[in-house]
């Protein structure tokens, strides 16, 4: 079984030694996976038990975001500037348990949609992973939206621009690909996809990348399980996505499909 070890151990340093000099490949995903779950536990502490202080569970939590961003060479700077948009970001998270509850007759209790929900589990790390997103943090915020996919099968892309009062019901098969935007007070159900009509080619056929390719989706619009919807297309206020359709055209404010 070791016979090949040093063979194998040669290849591996020759075919991977960039990445090994390259500290932005050295990720520690526990560490990433311990932040989600100690900063949800500061942001509901009436909720979710811990044994530390509100002020040493702070100190805890900023002390580990700062450890793995040191790790993809990305200094205190943003570690300030994430601090920075927490109260906007616990208004947001309140008016996602506040859409949720009111919306699903099934909700005892917002303790319950914070702790059971997958539809808020997957939301709370999105809004954690954009803000990184938008700070150019690299592969972290992907890491974080990979944690929640796995635990939720809810796919929503660090890129992705959602307003406030969103609203995931069961949520499982759910996927909102990068530059798509969604509006405030909108609710989808399991199964939807907000994705790409067709991918652009250079003229040497390779793929391009970093432009407008997912659609927009206005204020209260509700979107039922399994709906397609594709391109840069725009699903006007008011509207109502049905079950199993698939949209690849604008959608007018209003409209019923």
């Amino acid at each position: 079984m070791l016979e090949n070890k040093d063979l194998v151990l040669d290849t591996i340093l020759n075919k991977r030694s960039p990445e090994i000099r390259d500290n932005q490949a050295r990720i520690d995903s526990g560490e990433i996976l311990l932040f989600i779950q100690e900063f949800k536990k500061l942001l509901f502490p009436s909720i979710i038990l811990h044994q530390r202080k509100l002020s040493d569970q702070y100190e805890h939590c900023f002390n580990l975001l700062s450890s793995i961003l040191s790790k993809v060479n990305v200094d205190d700077v943003i570690t300030s500037k994430f601090i920075a948009n927490i109260p906007q970001l616990i208004d947001l998270l309140d008016k996602d348990i506040d859409a949720i509850y009111n919306g699903d007759p099934s909700s005892k209790s917002k303790a319950e949609i914070v702790l059971c929900y997958p539809g808020f589990g997957a939301i709370f790390g999105h809004r954690i992973a954009h803000i990184l997103y938008k700070y150019d943090v690299p592969i972290i915020p992907r890491v974080i939206n990979e944690f929640c996919h796995s635990k939720t099968g809810i796919d929503i892309h660090p890129g992705a621009s959602i307003g406030e009062y969103f609203c995931i019901d069961h949520g499982t098969g759910v996927v909102i690909g990068e530059t798509a935007t969604i509006g405030n007070h909108v609710r989808i159900y399991h199964g939807v996809t907000l994705g790409v009509k067709n991918f652009l080619k250079d003229e040497n056929n390779n793929l391009v990348k970093g432009y407008k390719r997912h659609p927009d989706v206005g204020n209260n619009v509700v979107i039922y399980a399994n709906a397609t919807i594709m391109g840069k297309i725009k699903i006007g206020d008011k509207s109502i996505i049905g079950a199993n359709a698939v949209v690849t055209e604008d959608v007018p404010e209003g409209s019923v499909i």
